[in-house]
């Protein structure tokens, strides 16, 4: 895993690349990549690459980057990990290019790939990666998004030039690049606790989203495609066996699972006591010769809000014979980290997990371990959310016929009842709208709760705006090419292509990596998200059980009661939290922000900080905090 830079000059501009600016971009990405650094610059000056490297597999010198081939034509500056190169390499050997390979890693993989088949190498790799290709030739940059966006990549296009990185960090090095923020962007971030791609909440720059190759030329012409959509990659399976669709499952897990264990330095597991990662620890640990190390995390004292898993950590890791490691955190321990979290994300990333997720990557690190698997995805691919379940009943109501009329009068008659039926007149009135219910697994306001909490301005600006027109491309997409059209696996193609790429795994990345610990996704590798939502929606749902199919799958596998329990998300006791001194900082923060940004009102978030609902205040603060760290303190 590492962290890469770049930037070209356009024809026509004058400057050629500051490498000294270059240099500072990429050693603001050290925590990516401490173990090794390269610089390549281009004959004419106009074009730049820079690379901070993790290594991982090959970890000699010959491995280094950028790399380029031998003419100097191709270079490349890549992070993430191709997990099938060693397939790559023989096949490229077998088509004669014998003399191409010089080292074992799979950054060389990636480069005789590209001179092979050129951009249409991506669509053979199986893992994550983010990409930057100069091909003289074409004289032309290439940058690529991993198929599900387990790797971030950032740019921002200027008149004469165009700079990208793995984190926006790196690109405000430069001081011309602008700090004004997306207001649009923050008006969609209250809804979705994060900034949908391309957006990000700075105005100047973009991130290039999931499935997408960007063609960057030197006569500053863009073009963005998509290169892979899981819905082009569907199977049918209606007349396949339960039974048979049962064991293809766990056929098609386990071998993710073992391609994601390639590495040349330790690796181990998060886990969590939950079905995901107790399935990732079991299958983990087939075939190993030494104890497998695994990482979970708790909290000290007990809350309301949040529940300790720590007892089913502990005995799945008994059973699988594990090394098993646990840290538990204190309030104190969230405010204390609070201005290194902001700095990590470097956009708001709205939900808490954020400190469970870095303290138990610290836990990994600081026990030797450099590469950690993880178990997101698991849910989203298997309706393992109550939340999809409300949704899709919601929406099988919503689609029964009744006249329009009866409908506008259900929602006056619900809307009369008071505030606390908000989100229930919400899907009311998309469901008026002929819009579906479901908007992705993170919503955390209603569009009246977000105009209440939005400044003055903010309301008269935003009052007839509305976050489907984020939602709304994806939802064309997914009409366009499904061929079930179920509820289901719209809301599976959602949270795929908005939620996860840009919400839980950026967290997952970005909290992991600051402590410069590489994380793995196989319940997200392409292949098996390909077979999971080919799998018949009605199969996923039946009996109502939610995420039936994975259980049935792995029962026998992971232990019964872990199988069977109420599900809890991974989490944090923010509400709690919330009513001592972190709310204090809190409010501290949110009543500056209020003040000297016109985007809140400081009267309804000071209400929603003193309700029922106060979690949902986290947001706005990460937001508030974000400001500090990335514009106040910059100015």
């Amino acid at each position: 895993m590492c962290g890469i830079v770049g930037t070209i000059h356009f024809n026509g501009s004058r400057e050629v690349v500051s490498e000294a600016l270059l240099l500072k971009m990429r050693d603001s990405l050290i925590h990516r990549g401490p173990d090794g650094a390269g610089i390549w610059l281009s004959k004419d000056g106009k074009t730049g690459l820079a690379h901070r490297r993790l290594s991982i597999i090959d970890p000699s010198a010959s491995a280094a980057q950028p790399m380029r081939n031998e003419t100097d034509t191709v270079v490349i500056s890549f992070n993430g990990e191709i997990y099938n190169h060693g397939e790559i390499r023989a096949e490229l050997l077998s088509r004669g290019r014998k003399t191409w390979f010089t080292d074992h890693s799979d950054t060389e993989v990636v480069l005789r790939a590209y001179e092979e088949w050129g951009i249409d190498c991506i669509t053979r790799f199986r893992g994550m990666f983010a990409i930057a290709v100069w091909d003289q030739n074409e004289r032309a940059l290439w940058l690529v998004r991993d198929r599900s966006g387990i790797k971030p990549l950032y740019f921002s296009l200027q008149a004469d030039r165009l700079l990208f990185a793995s984190e926006i960090k790196a690109i405000l090095i430069d001081p011309s690049v602008s700090r004004e923020i997306n207001e649009r962007s923050f008006f969609d971030y209250l809804s979705f606790l994060c900034v949908p791609a391309p957006d990000t909440l700075f105005k100047s720059i973009k991130k290039v989203p999931n499935g997408h190759v960007l063609r960057i030329s030197a006569d500053g012409s863009v073009v963005d495609r998509r290169y892979w959509d899981v819905l082009d990659h569907v199977e049918d399976l209606s007349s396949t066996s339960d039974e048979d669709i049962r064991e293809r499952l766990l056929w098609e897990l386990r071998d993710s699972i073992v391609c994601h264990k390639e590495s040349d330095v330790p690796v181990g597991v998060f886990l969590s006591g939950g079905i995901d990662s107790s399935t990732n620890a079991a299958l983990f640990s087939e075939g190993e010769t030494e104890r497998i190390k695994t990482f979970s995390i708790g909290y000290e004292g007990d809350y309301t809000s949040y529940k300790n898993e720590l007892g089913y950590a502990k005995s799945v890791a008994a059973r699988f014979g594990a090394a098993y490691h646990e840290k538990l955190l204190t309030a104190d321990d969230a405010v204390g980290f609070l201005p290194d979290m902001v700095a990590l994300q470097d956009e708001p990333i709205g939900d808490p997990v954020c400190m469970p997720l870095y303290f138990v990557s610290k836990l990994a690190r600081d026990n030797g371990v450099v590469v950690c698997q993880v178990g997101e995805g698991a849910d989203e691919l298997f309706w393992g959310y109550p939340l999809w379940k409300k949704s899709l009943e919601l929406q099988r109501l919503g689609n029964l016929p009744a006249p329009r009329a009866l409908k506008v009068g259900v929602k006056r008659l619900v809307e009369s009842f008071g505030d606390e039926n908000g989100w229930a007149v919400e899907y009311l009135q998309r469901n008026l709208q002929d819009r579906p219910v479901f908007w992705g697994g993170a919503e955390v306001m209603t569009h009246r709760q977000k105009l209440e909490v939005l400044s003055p301005r903010m309301r008269r600006r935003y009052c007839s705006e509305s976050s489907w027109d984020v939602i709304r491309p994806f939802r064309d997409r997914f009409e366009s090419k499904t061929r079930t059209r179920h509820p289901l696996d719209w809301m599976a193609y959602l949270d795929l292509n908005f939620r996860l790429p840009e919400l839980l795994l950026m967290r997952v990345d970005k909290m992991s990596m600051g402590v410069s610990l590489e994380t793995r996704v196989p319940f997200l590798d392409h292949r098996f998200v390909q077979f999971a939502m080919s799998i018949p929606p009605t199969l996923k749902t039946r009996g109502g059980v939610l995420k039936g199919t994975l259980k049935s799958a792995v029962r026998g596998l992971i232990p019964d009661e872990v199988i069977d329990r109420r599900k809890q998300g991974f989490g944090a006791p923010i509400s709690d939290w919330l009513t001592g001194s972190l709310g204090e900082e809190a409010r501290r923060t949110l009543k500056e922000f209020c003040r000297e940004t016109d985007l809140l009102d400081w009267s309804a978030v000071e209400r929603l900080l003193n309700s029922n609902r106060r979690e949902s205040a986290w947001h706005l603060f990460n937001a508030a905090l974000w400001w500090q760290c990335y514009i106040r303190d910059c100015r």
